[in-house]
């Protein structure tokens, strides 16, 4: 198959075609992607050559000769979910392309070539002729897309010119405002505030760097400054020198197996899945409890299923990639997104000590790590204050950090 150069303008289609882009350079087809009416999804169907050469996208899509189809309305099929743009996507594709039809297949056109992962999206099966947008925004340009941001959420015109620096922004996933920049010829994904009281993107630099020194591997950050508080860079970890690795969201590679959405059923798919030599996949269950534990002191119950990944290897085995997104939420929920024990969802130590075997922990060893995790918290001002983090910034979040319902689970356990 080719890389083709220049695609015909798009035209509204119930179908297009799925490529993988593991070597950009030699584009593969994977499959047919068709619109299901019936659910607002989009089926997958392999192609011959792909089934005999290929891999099971994810669990769910297994290689046999036949459609697959959305399980809920409003996905794509399998692994194809994860390929599409989010909230801010969406609203970006609406204020720049106005498509002529907002179907999901749609979206997953107009995500165009830089998307999480290594799949791709064509307009053709005998060439990967996909949406562009042109060469990425430089860092220099960072203060002139929070500009663009601003009119986007403000419902303003984008005049034609700028348009590029916004469009690349909409392949990543969430609901706040994202662009992608090239820096020093990587690619970095760069988050914006959007109203907060806080300069959210300082704070979770902060975050990221605190969790580091609880031995969790986080993405590396950068905080840019603005002219009015800071944006956040965090460098992809979906892409390598040699192309784009193949990913999973934990929501796709859990719900493919017919697992709970939760921390511990995450950790037994890296068990079975996992990198097996030198007990790499114990390892990486070990640090995703070490996550969990981090998640919950530092208030964080934004820790949904699509903000945690697996990168998948040559081999289809699952790595845990590094963890993002890691911030206090400020929501004093008092529980988490994904299930964290026998107490399903419930933000306590004692919840994750109930399950910890399944992270092939034992109960002393799971105990040592939780100490660890607190020793790393009960720092936090101090490291945010090193950060940069202003004072009135700090009181607010320990308004949730340290009130009693945490700070009193770090005393006493």
């Amino acid at each position: 198959m080719s890389r083709g150069r220049a695609p015909s303008p798009y035209r509204v289609t119930d179908q297009l075609f799925l490529w993988l882009l593991a070597r950009p350079e030699e584009p593969v087809l994977v499959g047919d992607l068709e619109t299901v009416r019936t659910m607002r999804g989009v089926s997958l169907r392999y192609a011959r050559a792909w089934l005999e050469r290929g891999f099971a996208l994810s669990e769910d899509l297994p290689l046999v000769a036949e459609s697959f189809l959305p399980k809920e309305k409003d996905t794509a099929a399998g692994a194809v979910d994860d390929a599409r743009p989010d909230r801010w996507g969406e609203r970006v594709i609406r204020v720049l392309d106005k498509p002529p039809r907002l179907s999901l297949l749609e979206y997953l056109y107009y995500a165009g070539d830089d998307r999480f992962g290594a799949l791709g999206v064509s307009t053709s099966k005998d060439a990967y002729l996909p949406r562009r947008t042109g060469p990425l925004p430089t860092f220099a340009e960072a203060g002139a897309i929070h500009d663009l941001i601003r009119k986007v959420l403000a419902n303003e015109p984008i005049p034609a010119a700028e348009r590029r620096l916004l469009a690349p922004g909409v392949t990543m996933g969430g609901a706040r405002p994202k662009a992608l920049l090239d820096i020093d010829g990587v690619q970095w994904v760069v988050k914006f505030a959007d109203g907060e009281p806080i300069d959210t993107p300082l704070v979770e630099h902060a975050s990221m760097t605190l969790a580091r020194q609880a031995d969790v591997r986080t993405a590396e950050t950068m905080p840019i400054r603005l002219v009015d508080g800071h944006a956040l860079a965090i460098k992809r970890f979906d892409r390598v020198p040699s192309g784009r690795r193949h990913a999973l969201s934990a929501n796709v590679a859990l719900k493919a197996a017919g697992e709970q959405l939760g921390y511990p059923d995450l950790a037994q798919l890296l068990r079975r899945r996992g990198v097996v030599s030198g007990d790499v996949s114990v390892a990486q269950m070990r640090e995703l409890f070490r996550r969990m534990v981090f998640n919950i002191l530092i208030d964080n119950t934004d820790d949904h299923e699509k903000n945690h990944v697996l990168l998948v290897d040559d081999a289809q085995r699952y790595e845990l990639s590094p963890a993002f997104d890691v911030l206090p939420s400020g929501q004093a929920l008092g529980y988490q997104q994904m299930r964290v024990g026998a107490e399903e969802a419930d933000a306590t130590l004692a919840n994750a000590m109930s399950m910890s075997a399944s992270f092939a922990l034992k109960k002393d060893a799971a105990a040592r790590e939780i100490r660890r995790v607190i020793a790393v918290i009960e720092r936090w001002r101090e490291h945010f204050t090193a950060c940069g983090v202003a004072a009135r910034d700090v009181d607010l979040l320990a308004e949730q950090i340290d009130r009693p319902f945490l700070k009193d689970q770090r005393r006493d356990f």
